[in-house]
């Protein structure tokens, strides 16, 4: 107890790493059987059904069998550069979730410390690009140490896309920073003190503040940038297996495997994250505050979803598949119940949205991976270099005009 009470920041910060930790890697877990079932569903498949209760344990399994498959390197790689590449593209990725608030920061635990980010940066954005942009050395260093021409070829494509697509996802972002005036998270969120206001309010009463509609073109390029930058459909050319195998992870079995498609979902996370904090208004809610119905949405939802699997263990599930989604009833019902609780149900309003607005985006990466085909390399470069960046410099420079005219009128 006197540890505690004479570090408080420090114990309140390994706390919150530690939960976070556990959410993120459990997220990217499932993360992989949502978009096998949404794929799946598009294509008119099953997808993972039959390792637990609608495949719900197939993450898991998928665990296990990388954890206990047999770890073959290469006997002409580097082994240090090799074992280091996976460390470093996943330390990279799961660090950058950290600088997230996943809420307002004006919960607080009693000793004072924020309950939904780890860290409050000033300078959180420009901190959270210096992190991003070294995730480029795992993957080159990955495609060099394995000592194959496939897999360094894979690493040089996947080098010179995240560089060029690297550019225009910065430059994309300026225009919401400018409009601002900080660097913060809170801040691009909830606004400044006796400066701007940040995302909150509303035009018309009723639509939300959100810079995704003043900065729309810079939300496009922005997400475009970023599909391109997390190597993913129609712009995973790095991993292209008709020409490269599987690109800059060839030669990786294993568990050292696992962890570079462990790095690539945390990315996608922390891209969805950065795009909901600086286009789609953070934790606020898309709804006045005075609909206050809105605060049971959570605790609602959770319900719904526990009547859903009630019925569906009743009517479909056999054996020990009813036992596992009993469980999940009873987990989603006593869940809901909590959240209703009024208290409650006010504090989980700013992760609720976040999520939300999470989970959208990142079902529209899993859309376009059902849906589009790939692109050739050239027409890649191409697009990045002579129509996606002239157009988010002309939103810069568009929107920095905007800023500047009414001050040159009045000088």
């Amino acid at each position: 107890m006197g540890f505690i009470s004479q570090h408080p920041v420090l114990v309140a910060a390994v706390v919150k790493i530690a939960v976070l930790l556990f959410i993120v890697m459990t997220a990217l877990a499932y993360l992989t059987w949502l978009e096998r079932k949404v794929i799946a569903h598009i294509q008119s498949r099953w997808g993972p059904y039959n390792v637990g209760a609608h495949g719900l344990l197939q993450p898991l399994a998928d665990g296990l069998k990388f954890l206990f498959k047999e770890d073959v390197t290469p006997p002409t790689a580097d082994r240090f550069i090799y074992t280091l590449a996976p460390f470093l593209a996943l330390s990279l990725g799961l660090t950058t979730i950290a600088l997230i608030p996943f809420g307002p920061p004006s919960v607080l635990f009693p000793n004072g410390q924020q309950i939904f980010s780890v860290v409050d940066l000033n300078i959180g954005l420009l901190f959270l690009f210096a992190i991003t942009s070294m995730g480029v050395y795992g993957v080159a260093l990955a495609g060099w140490s394995s000592n194959s021409k496939y897999a360094l070829l894979g690493g040089l494509r996947s080098s010179a896309q995240m560089i060029s697509y690297e550019v225009s996802l910065t430059i994309s972002v300026v225009g919401v920073v400018l409009l601002a005036g900080t660097l913060n998270f809170n801040e691009l969120i909830g606004g400044i003190p006796h400066g701007s206001t940040g995302q909150t309010g509303y035009w018309l009463h009723f639509i939300p503040k959100w810079n995704v509609i003043p900065q729309f073109v810079g939300f496009l390029c922005y997400l475009t940038a970023a599909i391109a930058e997390t190597n993913r459909v129609p712009f995973d050319l790095p991993e292209a297996e008709t020409e490269l195998v599987a690109g800059f992870h060839t030669e990786y079995s294993a568990f050292k495997f696992a962890m570079f498609f462990m790095a690539e979902y945390a990315n996608m996370i922390t891209v969805s994250c950065l795009a909901t904090i600086l286009f789609l208004g953070g934790w606020l809610s898309p709804f006045p505050a005075s609909w206050t119905w809105q605060n049971y949405l959570p605790g609602a939802g959770l319900l719904l979803l526990a009547v859903y699997c009630a019925w569906n263990t009743v009517s479909e599930m056999r054996g020990i598949a009813r036992l596992q989604l009993g469980v999940v009833t009873l987990l989603a019902g006593g869940g809901g119940l909590i959240c209703l609780y009024p208290p409650i149900a006010a504090g989980i309003q700013g992760p609720f949205w976040f999520t939300a607005k999470i989970l959208a985006i990142l079902f529209f990466y899993i859309w376009m991976r059902a849906t589009l085909p790939r692109f050739r390399y050239d027409q890649l470069m191409s697009f990045g270099w002579k129509l996606l960046l002239p157009v988010s410099l002309a939103n810069l420079v568009i929107t920095a005009f905007v800023i500047v005219w009414p001050l040159l009128r009045k000088g």
